[in-house]
């Protein structure tokens, strides 16, 4: 059975996320949680969710049949001394991950990082936690070539 689009993205973005962002994480001169994606949730470890939403191309993707997604890779951080670094070493490893494999291995033509937003608690001290979110933009050409 051939695999949708859809699902080849997630599993190279989870990939990306396990492989190589983790093998950055560990190279870091502090320790920093690594990424697991999985329901086994510790103290030692950050789960992100991954969101995929297909994107309203312009007239020009259209006619050149250039397929468009947004992915969103949303981080909860728990609130530590450490937690608003922990967010920008994620969001560091994760934008030079994609920038070291912009393809996701072959999967899309084209995967760029198109926003980071910081979110601090609302309230400091009062166990929320920090928030990290990435946005990306993949393109995949000749997709509707499939015929």
């Amino acid at each position: 059975m051939k695999d949708f689009i859809e699902q080849r993205i997630i599993e190279a973005v989870r990939k990306l996320l396990t492989v190589e962002v983790n093998e950055l994480l560990g190279e870091m001169y502090i320790p920093i949680p690594l990424i697991e994606l999985s329901d086994n949730k510790g103290s030692d470890t950050v789960s992100p969710v991954i969101s995929l939403l297909a994107c309203e191309q312009s007239e020009k993707e259209r006619i050149v049949k250039l397929e468009a997604y947004s992915v969103t890779i949303t981080f909860e951080v728990p609130e530590t001394k450490e937690a608003e670094m922990y967010c920008y070493a994620y969001a560091e490893t994760v934008s030079r991950a994609f920038y070291d494999n912009p393809t996701l291995d072959g999967i899309v033509d084209r995967a760029v990082i198109i926003g980071k937003k910081y979110q601090a608690p609302k309230k400091p001290h009062c166990g929320e936690n920090w928030g990290l979110i990435i946005t990306l933009r993949l393109t995949i050409e000749g997709l509707g070539n499939a015929d």
